[in-house]
């Protein structure tokens, strides 16, 4: 399936709860949105398409399939306004946070749950040292 139908999907499934209140919710038939989710949203019309993002928040552009939701959007326009130290924090924080969510132990238990301390120190701009604790654990 295209990455625009599985977004969708996702949204749907995240801002609704269920298919038929989104249909009620953007006016559109039932049946077209199932059509569109099982066939991918490329098969419909460009019409349906819009009302389907701005509906869901979604932000679709160009050829390259960048989709971005409210939430998206708006925590891009805050990092653009960044200077290199908070960029470097983010960074760091997201990356443990990914680390988080998709890694798994050696013993095959995910990383989640409750907390322990980590440290991430790493230079920046005039290569002064950045050091903040960041929590994670695994579940047990």
């Amino acid at each position: 399936m295209d990455k625009l139908t599985n977004i969708v999907r996702d949204e749907i499934s995240r801002q609704y709860k269920s298919v038929r209140q989104f249909a009620f919710a953007v006016g559109i038939p039932l049946s077209t949105i199932n059509s569109a989710l099982h066939n991918g949203i490329g098969g419909s019309s460009f019409d349906t398409v819009v009302q389907i993002c701005r509906t869901l928040g979604i932000c679709a552009l160009g050829e390259e399939n960048i989709h971005l939701t409210e939430d998206t959007q708006r925590i891009l326009d805050q990092y653009a306004k960044l200077d290199d130290y908070g960029r470097h924090t983010i960074a760091s924080v997201i990356q443990v946070e990914y680390d988080r969510c998709t890694k798994t132990f050696e013993d095959g238990s995910d990383l989640r749950g409750g907390y322990s301390s980590v440290n991430l120190s790493a230079p920046v701009a005039n290569d002064e040292p950045v050091s903040m604790n960041v929590l994670a654990s695994r579940e047990d």
